[in-house]
């Protein structure tokens, strides 16, 4: 593969956990042809949010090198970052270069000017003051982040995670960002279009949740899974269930489903050389016909072109996966 350069710009009082996500995400391996490089307006040190410093590699030319530019949030965000930043990030846009922003990195992007015009994403609590800053972008609150390429933005912190992921799957394919998720005990696929925040409490670890049936109907995408039957495993009314569901995960059953029986589709198309008839079955989406229609809303191609593109040394397809009850 071809090497794809990804400079992380620390600006200062970066935040670290903002600064940790990309860093782990576009590291080096062997399945992957990003060259990482984590910059800053020169070389050096940053220091983070919270008080401690981290090396970089590069000053800011690096950025004129990048394929891919990820500018994490800062403390600092309402003050403009240095002109030689902004400087960088437009002769970067200029270039056509991907640029993306987590939490409140979407600020750095706003004063070199590339998100007028634009729906945007940042972290809740900083959306007004992103809209009041700068006026000439609109701001989505219910999002986790948008993909308006070549500009991403993300909301705050795990959010970062899910674009991250995104951007990799747009790269190389569900089957690798499904192993990076796995590596990193996150979610595979959350959709960019699931809310950011949920007002009410998150459940006590003893209280009752939904994981457990989520992760039930995960391997067993091939069956009928309707709202009686995933309230018969969670135990609840179905009521109970969709509101619970929407208060775990920001979304309703059918669409959390939808995406993952897309996601589980595009998996196979990768890895294995099942017809489009067994992939359809296999992830519950039924027939070829249904399987492109929703594969274009969601991929915006046909599986067809899509297996073109990110299949790789397809094993013998494997039988259907264990079931646990």
């Amino acid at each position: 593969m071809a090497p794809h350069r990804v400079a992380v710009l620390a600006l200062p009082r970066v935040l670290p956990i903002d600064l940790g996500i990309p860093t782990q995400i576009f590291d080096a391996r062997p399945n992957t042809p990003y060259e990482l490089t984590v910059c800053g307006e020169g070389r050096g040190g940053v220091t983070t949010s919270t008080g401690f410093t981290v090396g970089v590699t590069a000053g800011l030319p690096a950025l004129a090198r990048a394929d891919t530019i990820i500018v994490p949030g800062y403390w600092d965000y309402q003050r403009p970052p240095a002109p030689e930043v902004t400087a960088a990030l437009k002769l970067a846009a200029g270039r056509g270069t991907r640029i993306a922003s987590i939490c409140t990195g979407a600020f750095a992007l706003a004063a070199a000017g590339l998100l007028d015009g634009r729906t945007v994403t940042t972290h809740w609590a900083s959306a007004d003051d992103l809209e009041r800053l700068h006026p000439r972008l609109r701001v989505d609150r219910d999002v986790l982040y948008i993909d308006d390429d070549p500009l991403l933005t993300s909301a705050g912190v795990t959010a970062g995670i899910d674009l991250c992921l995104h951007i990799v799957r747009k790269d190389l394919g569900a089957a690798v960002a499904n192993e990076i998720a796995r590596e990193l005990v996150a979610a595979p696929h959350r959709d960019g279009g699931q809310a950011q925040y949920i007002a009410q409490a998150l459940p006590e670890p003893t209280a009752h949740t939904l994981a457990e049936t989520r992760e039930w109907a995960l391997r067993h995408l091939d069956e009928s899974l309707t709202l009686d039957v995933l309230a018969g495993h969670a135990r609840v009314s179905t009521r109970t269930l969709v509101r619970m569901w929407r208060q775990e995960t920001g979304t309703t059953p059918h669409q959390w489903l939808l995406t993952a029986r897309v996601n589980h589709a595009r998996e196979l198309l990768e890895v294995t050389d099942l017809g489009i008839e067994q992939i359809s079955t296999q992830s519950g989406l039924g027939t070829s016909t249904n399987l492109r229609a929703r594969f274009r809303d969601a991929c915006g191609t046909t599986p067809t072109a899509y297996r073109r593109t990110f299949q790789r040394g397809a094993p013998i397809a494997p039988a259907s996966p264990p079931r646990r009850s």
